[in-house]
């Protein structure tokens, strides 16, 4: 259904007219059309327009689709039967599925140019009917209120005026609404578009972008505040502002003045100006600009509310992605995201950067379908889930293969007809193996680009979307040499260069391959690679991760390996001090001590053999005990009569965090301890007690 306003505006229509839903059905109809047919408003309205055609039958079968007729000669029935002859001209009201039909009676327009002909002028009528369905062609097809503004201002000059400007309130352009205002004072408009015969703007009137004065409060003024147009001279020019030179324009002798009435607000006000034209402005000529005017109102009104919207989404999701940037000892990121450029909405692509236990790194991207808010808050659940499950250490198939389950949650309660279909690419980064962990559910593979710059996409075989269920996925095993960079992108970057992926993913690999450089910052390189796919705004989102990963030097690390026997924790223990000393951290050697000796007890003790130690010495010392064991370890409140209990409480106590993490042969304990000592917290027992 139109809105009101603009079935209002063909009620009151100076025309025989009437406005259609998208069945046929007459939601209005004007008083020159009820003149024309005997037929009032309220006879007609809630009726098929086919019903008021003499052919009948035959008139439903022509009809446009839309049931009205096809533009044309037809006949018309009054009430007595009597056939009016008419031609018909229809306007789409868009963005609805509405019609505007006008009803102009056969034989008028031809007579009007008759008489009209001596005299050279153009008849009014027509003119007027002209003019409205140009505007109804070219106003409201942008979402861009400054668009629409300026479309106004074009179709107005020279066809009803010499100049025309549209004041917009400043909040409208960003999406908020106007604020209610009542009499003179600022009411914050500022001139959005401005059109001009001559193809120039007066220098000494208000310049587009700039705000319009406080007015004076006036009858006039008021009259534009509740909607109605209003026909100015110089005189009352004058009388609204204290400066009136920046509003006359020279030789202007009359003018009108439209609001943008939309939803009861006053989204700004349009202005026309006759300066060469002779002839002064009327009240019909009132009435014909308050009907364009809530036009392009409503045109006003949808790309106001579409950028709050997107302003809203796009304000979301960038408050969902990881910070841009991040330095670590795994790798150097850069993340970018570049929104669409489509009316569908912003999307819900998305990347991230995990940091994971051991100095281990996870990279993700993820693209889940569809756009707008819904699909923006399932991405940030989405990307919720994800840290949730990488936080638990999982291997990439695993990972996905959780989520896959949750998506198909998602789906079954939000829409069964259409449901919810997500991409992601989980890779984790090891550097003290120097080597990723990959898998993929149908996503993209990344790019690997090594030092030397040869840029290649992973050899890696996509699972299935998630939400698809039933099938599994792959986790791929690469080697990856320090100082490389991996690409991890959405479709959007690819197929917006090319019509197929395969020369998408061609041209991001020899494009990243000559814009890589060691000491080039990757948050330059990806601007550029971005700026390489031309001034268009993108058909879809972009989301782009680049990570330059790092290794672990050889000499950070130290291992070994034990034998399921008691009297190895001794030992352990004196080897762990000799290699703190030779890294000069003799200042942890007493808590690194306890702590090896709490976990290669219980896993002697509990797992069995054999037992692997191992440091690692980056920005914190991080010591981990591997045992052949799948159970998970718990921590517990020992009671002051038990003689165990204490271990894993005792090393929670002693370190910054700690954890365990499953692999194929059994489980690794890990803790991680500052560099620089900490001093500890109270303790419900004293440390030299079990010593």
């Amino acid at each position: 259904m139109v809105g009101r306003t603009a079935v209002d505006a063909a009620a009151r229509s100076p025309f025989a007219a009437a406005v259609l839903d998208g069945r046929g059905i007459i939601v209005s109809w004007s008083g020159p059309a009820a003149k024309l047919l005997h037929r009032t408003a309220e006879e007609t309205c809630g009726r098929p327009f086919a019903d008021l055609l003499a052919d009948g039958a035959a008139a439903r079968g022509r009809a446009a689709g839309t049931g009205a007729p096809a533009e044309g000669r037809w006949r018309l029935l009054k009430p007595d039967g009597l056939p009016v002859e008419v031609d018909l001209r229809t306007v789409r009201l868009e963005p609805s599925d509405d019609l505007l039909v006008l009803l102009v009676p056969a034989g008028e327009e031809a007579a009007g140019e008759e008489a009209h002909e001596e005299s050279g002028s153009r008849p009014r009528a027509r003119r007027d009917r002209d003019l409205l369905h140009e505007a109804a062609v070219r106003i409201g097809g942008s979402l861009d209120a400054a668009r629409t503004a300026q479309d106004l201002a074009d179709v107005l000059v020279p066809a009803l005026g010499d100049l025309a400007s549209v004041e917009l309130a400043e909040g409208v352009l960003d999406g908020d609404e106007p604020p209610e205002t009542h009499g003179g004072g600022d009411l914050r408009l500022r001139r959005t578009a401005v059109a001009s015969a001559t193809g120039t703007w007066p220098t000494h009137l208000v310049q587009p972008g700039q705000a319009i004065p406080p007015m004076l409060s006036t009858g006039e003024l008021r009259d534009v505040q509740h909607g109605r147009a209003t026909v100015f001279d110089p005189v009352r020019v004058r009388a609204l502002f204290e400066d009136p030179s920046r509003h006359l324009p020279e030789g202007m002798h009359t003018a009108l003045w439209a609001p943008l009435f939309a939803r009861g607000l006053v989204l700004g006000t349009v202005a026309v100006w006759r300066t060469e034209q002779p002839e002064p402005y009327d009240e019909e000529d009132a009435d014909l600009l308050t009907e364009i005017a809530s036009r392009a109102a409503l045109g006003v009104d949808n790309a106001r509310r579409y950028t709050r919207e997107r302003r809203s989404v796009l304000a979301l999701q960038q408050r969902l992605l990881p910070e841009p940037t991040t330095d670590a000892p795994a790798a150097e990121t850069a993340g970018l995201y570049l929104p669409t450029g489509s009316g569908a909405g912003i999307g819900a692509d998305w990347y991230d950067v995990i940091p994971l236990p051991s100095f281990r790194v996870a990279f993700v991207v993820g693209d889940v379908t569809g756009h707008g808010l819904y699909a923006t808050a399932t991405m940030g659940r989405l990307r919720t889930a994800v840290r949730t499950l990488a936080d638990l250490e999982l291997d990439p198939t695993e990972l996905l293969t959780h989520l896959d389950d949750l998506v198909q949650q998602f789906s079954s309660r939000a829409d069964p007809v259409n449901p919810l279909v997500a991409t992601c690419l989980y890779v984790v980064y090891n550097p003290v193996a120097r080597r990723c962990a990959l898998a993929s559910a149908g996503h993209p593979p990344p790019v690997l680009i090594t030092p030397d710059g040869v840029a290649e996409a992973v050899d890696i075989t996509p699972g299935p979307p998630l939400g698809v269920g039933g099938f599994p996925f792959e986790t791929v095993i690469v080697d990856v040499e320090p100082g490389s960079v991996l690409a991890l992108y959405t479709d959007g970057l690819v197929e917006r260069h090319a019509d197929d992926a395969d020369g998408g993913t061609r041209w991001l690999e020899e494009s990243l391959s000559s814009s890589l450089r060691p000491a080039r910052p990757l948050e330059e390189t990806g601007r550029a690679l971005l700026a390489g796919l031309g001034g268009e705004p993108p058909r879809d989102d972009i989301a782009l991760l680049l990570a330059r990963v790092r290794a672990v030097p050889e000499d950070h690390t130290a291992s070994w390996e034990f034998p399921a026997d008691p009297t190895i924790v001794s030992t352990a223990r004196r080897v762990v001090a000799e290699q703190l000393t030779a890294w000069g951290l003799e200042d942890l050697a007493f808590s690194t001590e306890l702590i090896v000796s709490e976990l290669v007890t219980n896993a002697v003790r509990y797992a069995g053999g054999p037992v692997g130690l191992r440091l690692i010495r980056e920005n914190a010392l991080v010591c981990e005990v591997t045992d052949p064991s799948n159970t998970q370890p718990r921590l517990r409140r020992a009671r002051w009569s038990d003689e165990g209990g204490r271990g894993l409480f005792l090393v929670a106590q002693l370190t910054s965090r700690w954890g365990s993490r499953h692999g194929r042969h059994g489980k690794t304990i890990w803790a991680e301890q500052p560099l620089v000592p900490v001093e500890p917290g109270p303790m419900e027992f004293d440390l030299t007690e079990l010593l």
